[in-house]
């Protein structure tokens, strides 16, 4: 079945997501193949949901409110539904290859059920749940087709998301991800490097290479040195401007990739290293290959090679079995590690993994007050090294949305090369205020333990494709037709 020219507006879709990075690229892919198949975007709603014609919740199991934050906005969209006949709600990612059937018993007006190994088959499901007037459930247990050789819709013309991997073959036990994602799969190095070569000639400056352990990248492959071979590789794309990576897993982070780091222009110096915790026994039952000392071992040598390199990391409060010494360990590696930022996370039960069922689970008022301790000693460390940075220079290439108050505040806002935001003053004159996608250099006036200010004059300001890009971009093009493609949700 092909689409067939008509003079009626084309169906319009929404991609709602939850999660991580991956989810993040996942959701470009997923509009990509609705706008490959006709859809366009619906108009940016004021809240959460648009009114939109097919709705994608592209999911993520990893924390408990994902769960309830889901099936509350199920349970709204069955009364918009109601009322717009023809409305198609879709819903895929890691919570879809969990739940499965359970999310058409719970909410059994949604239309279609995909799971993360078999995004490219949404359209063909929409179709189908249409002519059949039945819901579709589809799950694959083994990838597909790999993400990246989907068509995209990109949110940013001037940055972009390149997977090298997908999978995982650790076994912590408080994450659901492997189970849901499957083992790692890693795409070959020729292939990687095409997407970004493609990706900068077209405006991307900064590219952030995603897996769910990066640094392993190679393993299926059989190439230890491989991910480091990658950062080199990536250095050599003529006007890439920006390259950083998430997430590492430490038990495999090497030196090869701190030399790769620290000798390859355009590698950001910023590092996330997730820590999960700084006691070796919580550790251990986390099942992470690693313990505090190696840690720490590794940020001191990141910090050798780039003295100015930011870190960050994640944490979590309340394991089960974690008691106020192994809270209080954690503290004194937070302290002697000094992290630019932390995500912080109370542990939660999530059905399917080892530690659900563990004893001594923490109650939830001892989890809340630790997790309370920590971020005030995380905020008050990074304030700290915010505050060195005070007259000091930072390069930054201003972006679209990092500032929620630029409009009131009478500033534009941006990346430093460490990833740190900066909230720059705009320039009174037009003519020297930068575009999404520019770069220019300020000076550091005020700090806070989230972001920098830069109230000083902007410096060496450079137009850049970015930011041509970006401007090109503001500018609406007329939706096209589809021909030869396969309908979707009642385009015809």
């Amino acid at each position: 079945m092909t689409t067939q020219l008509t003079s009626s507006s084309p169906r319009t879709y929404q991609v709602i997501t939850y999660g991580c990075q991956m989810n993040v690229h996942d959701s470009e892919r997923i509009a990509g193949l609705l706008e490959h198949a006709g859809l366009v975007a619906a108009p940016e709603p004021s809240g959460e949901l648009a009114d939109a014609d097919v709705v994608v919740f592209n999911t993520c199991a990893v924390r408990e409110n994902a769960d309830n934050r889901l099936y509350g906005n199920l349970g709204h969209m069955a009364k918009i539904k109601r009322g717009r006949p023809g409305m198609q709600i879709a819903v895929g990612g890691c919570m879809a290859q969990k739940d499965r059937d359970l999310i058409t018993t719970k909410a059994p007006w949604v239309d279609v059920v995909f799971g993360t190994n078999n995004l490219g088959s949404l359209p063909v499901l929409l179709e189908r749940a249409r002519i059949t007037d039945e819901a579709q459930v589809e799950i694959k247990e083994a990838l597909q087709t790999f993400p990246s050789n989907l068509p995209t819709h990109r949110d940013s013309a001037y940055a972009a998301w390149v997977s090298i991997s997908v999978g995982c073959n650790n076994t912590c036990t408080f994450c659901i991800v492997p189970s849901l994602r499957g083992k790692e799969t890693d795409r070959r190095p020729g292939e990687i490097l095409r997407e970004i070569e493609m990706l900068v000639s077209e405006g991307v400056q900064e590219i952030t290479l995603l897996g769910q352990n990066v640094n392993t990248y190679g393993v299926e492959f059989g190439d230890r040195s491989a991910f480091a071979q990658l950062l080199r590789s990536v250095g050599e794309v003529d006007g890439l401007e920006r390259v950083r990576f998430t997430s590492p897993h430490p038990a495999s982070f090497t030196n090869d990739v701190i030399e790769a780091m620290a000798t390859t222009h355009n590698v950001m110096p910023s590092l996330h290293m997730p820590l999960q915790s700084g006691s070796d026994r919580v550790l251990k039952a986390m099942r992470r290959s690693y313990r505090k000392d190696r840690f720490l071992r590794i940020l001191d040598d990141v910090r050798s090679a780039m003295p100015h390199a930011a870190i960050t990391t994640d944490i979590i409060v309340g394991f089960p079995g974690e008691t106020e010494e192994d809270f209080e360990q954690t503290l004194e590696v937070v302290r002697r590690a000094r992290f630019s930022a932390a995500f912080t996370f109370q542990y939660s039960i999530r059905p399917g993994t080892p530690a659900a069922t563990m004893p001594d689970q923490v109650p939830a008022d001892v989890v809340q007050e630790r997790y309370e301790r920590l971020v005030a000693e995380i905020e008050q460390i990074s304030w700290e090294e915010n505050k060195a940075l005070v007259g000091s220079t930072a390069e930054v290439l201003f972006a679209a949305g990092e500032g929620r108050k630029d409009e009131r505040t009478s500033r534009v806002s941006g990346r430093s090369r460490d990833n740190r935001l900066v909230h720059v003053a705009m320039p009174d004159d037009p003519a020297f205020r930068p575009r999404p996608g520019d770069i220019a250099e300020v000076e550091i006036t005020h700090a806070a333990p989230h972001h920098l200010v830069a109230d000083a004059p902007i410096r060496n300001l450079r137009r850049t494709r970015g930011g041509d890009a970006w401007q090109a971009a503001q500018t609406p093009r007329p939706a096209g037709v589809g021909l030869g493609l396969p309908t979707v949700a009642g385009i015809r």
